[in-house]
């Protein structure tokens, strides 16, 4: 049905920017909300960032907002997570998640891609 697959996650220097992409297959992007998650070493999972399936609104952790960005593009069936002014703290794996419309929980996961930040 719905699959994701993450990309872009590499090795970054403080200050640095970077961004990940997660293509979607199986069904048509517009019709799912999507979100980015992570996990830092020894760490639990946490929410980072999520767009609504409809309109465009926006909600981001508070540790990431004004240097992240998640966005979209329909044609390409991707969703985006640009990162800037990244910190040590940031690094975790990243994880996009998706479910339909705004119904229920994440439903469906990528495999994660690393980011490292290094001061």
């Amino acid at each position: 049905q719905v699959q994701l697959v993450e990309s872009g996650g590499g090795l970054v220097q403080a200050g640095g920017s970077l961004r990940l992409s997660c293509g979607v297959s199986g069904r048509t992007l517009s019709s799912y909300d999507m979100a980015w998650f992570r996990q830092a070493p020894g760490k639990e999972r946490e929410f980072a960032a999520r767009l609504r399936w409809s309109g465009g609104s926006t909600f981001y952790a508070d540790s990431v907002k004004g240097r992240f960005t998640i966005s979209r593009d329909n044609a390409k069936n991707t969703v985006y997570l640009q990162m800037n002014n990244l910190e040590p703290e940031d690094t975790a794996v990243y994880y996009c998640a998706a479910r339909y419309r705004d119904i229920g929980p994440w439903a469906y996961w990528g495999q994660g891609t690393q980011v490292t930040v290094s001061s």
